[in-house]
């Protein structure tokens, strides 16, 4: 179960990275290399987000799995957000916290495994 929220959270810096770095790091670049880029660094993430779902599987339901990975991305897309893109936290990421913090309660209360 750790090693799969391990896997996880480690596929989501990737995919954080791979998706908004470029914003700030090749912002001048041509898109196509952006494309390739970002491709290289999705690859890793998968590499990642791939064992980490199957190995989940056996512990989580779909849906507990998919919540539990937003949960991730949102918090490391926070942290992003404020020491790579320099984007202050607002009450809007509280108020979206709160969501997610009820998602969790709501899938994680009384929903079965498989």
């Amino acid at each position: 179960m750790i090693k799969s929220i391990s896997l996880l959270l480690i596929a989501n810096v990737f995919m954080t990275i791979a998706w908004y770095a470029h914003l700030k790091t090749m912002s001048t670049k041509p898109l196509w290399i952006v494309i390739l880029f970002s491709w290289m660094i999705a690859l890793l993430e998968y590499c990642f987000q791939v064992p980490a779902n199957r190995i989940g599987y056996q512990y989580f339901s779909l849906p507990q799995l998919k919540v539990m990975q937003e949960i991730l991305t949102m918090s490391i897309f926070a942290i992003f957000c404020v020491l790579y893109m320099k984007v202050p936290l607002t009450k809007n990421f509280l108020y979206a916290s709160a969501c997610l913090i009820l998602a969790a309660f709501f899938i994680f209360r009384d929903l079965p495994k498989h």
